[in-house]
């Protein structure tokens, strides 16, 4: 659901060149401060898939591990393996070699490539061991192989994209990407779950480039709609975490994104989805990159069906959906700029979102642990301040305790919030602050 995202500075800044630079670098830090802390960007393969039912094991056991001893048993396990493989079984027999030749058994192939997984998944060491192995794993991605060896070798991929930028490189100068997206063309749950995961990984930035080359691809958008329209919660997800990163990286991308209709999509999900843990902030995440974009896109998000959906989830969702769908509230009420400048409000966005009930929610921002949402509600308190028409938004403030979330940052060790909270107080509530009320 990780390193990326557009929307982190958009309510205080453009999104303009200097923005969408700052964007891209955001792309790969959101992989690392979200989506590996609840969803790992690397995935274990629980059972060996070797024998029996293989697809039935690549539909079940897509795991995320969170503990670092199971992966390093596995791990282990996964090279004890691979030794044993090319041992000599006994007197006079044959060399048994577990590979990922063409030719050589489905079995055999699927056990290789699970224990390619496994390894991926172990420490940078382990992974980086596996370079020479990258061009057979991507060479199984395609029609030669059975779609079950074709899904467990993504999946090792995803595992070596997800260790970081100079493995990603590697895989897509090795032409990783096309194969990859030709998986998600197919309605083939479990294989488009694995390719559009192993994509997520692999184009999650900083450089816009791999993004930009995946929407271009023949078909992928068509399939992107497609899944997100049919498909189920946990499907969409993966589907909706490549659109996160789309969205994110790449301008090129983000404009195919919304003339396909995908903004409509999320929105669609997010009035249906059955679980806040599925699809919600993953939905929210990129419609609050749609909306840190230009101003047809922000009233494109404005004008639809969202906003009273993202009303309700800031008043009453668990925090760190709140916090994804302040972003997006925020991100409608800012022009973009060209420049590190303050921006230039939409007025008309910001008196009726602000009458729509929203202030309340960023106040609680405010007066949250988390020092990113705590300055998301800054920001949008100095919008409302400095905003408001004749003058009536520092009494709005005052009437939703904006003042006392506020000063409560008078002496935080955070210097930044303190001193944004500390000149928001003096600048509308000094001394004068209520005279003219007498």
């Amino acid at each position: 659901m990780a390193d990326p995202t557009t929307r982190r500075d958009a309510i205080k800044s453009s999104v303009g060149t200097v923005a969408a630079t700052r964007r891209r670098q955001q792309a790969v830090a959101v992989s690392k401060e979200r989506r590996e802390s609840l969803v790992r960007a690397k995935r274990l393969c629980r059972v060996p898939v070797g024998g029996g039912d293989g697809q039935a094991h690549l539909d079940s056991d897509m795991i995320i591990d969170e503990e670092q001893s199971i992966l390093d048993s596995q791990t282990s396990l996964a090279v004890e393996k691979l030794k044993s493989a090319v041992a000599f079984q006994g007197k006079g027999a044959m060399q048994k070699r577990v590979c990922l030749s063409f030719g050589s058994s489905d079995e055999q192939l699927l056990e290789a490539a699970w224990c390619l997984t496994n390894i991926a998944a172990g420490i940078p060491e382990e992974t980086k061991a596996l370079l020479p192995a990258l061009p057979l794993l991507i060479a199984h991605l395609g029609e030669k192989s059975s779609s079950p060896v074709a899904e467990q070798c993504a999946w090792a991929l995803g595992n070596v994209a997800g260790e970081g930028e100079e493995l990603r490189n590697v895989l897509l100068a090795q032409g990783a990407l096309l194969p990859l997206a030709r998986m998600m063309l197919p309605n083939k749950g479990s294989t488009v779950r694995t390719a559009a995961w192993a994509l997520s990984n692999l184009i999650k930035g900083p450089e816009p480039k791999a993004a930009t080359e995946l929407v271009r691809v023949d078909g992928v958008l068509d399939a992107i709609v497609r899944h997100l329209k049919k498909a189920d919660d946990e499907l969409a997800t993966e589907v909706a975490w490549v659109v996160v990163y789309l969205s994110a990286l790449s301008n090129v991308a983000m404009s195919l994104l919304v003339k396909n209709d995908v903004l409509q999509l999320l929105v669609q999900r997010l009035a249906t989805s059955n679980s806040l843990q599925l699809l919600i902030p993953e939905a929210a995440w990129v419609l609050s990159n749609i909306a840190a974009g230009d101003i047809e896109h922000k009233r494109l998000i404005y004008s639809s069906e969202a906003v009273p959906l993202l009303l309700r989830l800031l008043s009453a969702a668990p925090f760190d959906i709140r916090k994804e769908v302040a972003y997006v509230l925020g991100n409608l009420c800012v022009a973009p700029t060209k420049g590190n400048e303050k921006p230039d409000l939409i007025v008309e966005h910001l008196i009726s979102l602000v009458g729509k009930g929203c202030l309340p929610g960023f106040i609680d921002l405010v007066r949250s642990a988390d020092i990113e949402a705590a300055r998301l509600g800054l920001q949008f308190i100095e919008l409302v301040l400095r905003g408001i028409p004749n003058g009536k938004g520092p009494k709005l403030v005052e009437e939703e305790d904006g003042i006392e979330a506020m000063e409560r940052f008078q002496f935080h060790e955070n210097e930044e919030l303190r001193t944004m909270a500390n000149t928001l107080v003096d600048k509308y509530f000094g001394e004068d602050y209520g005279l003219d009320d007498q």
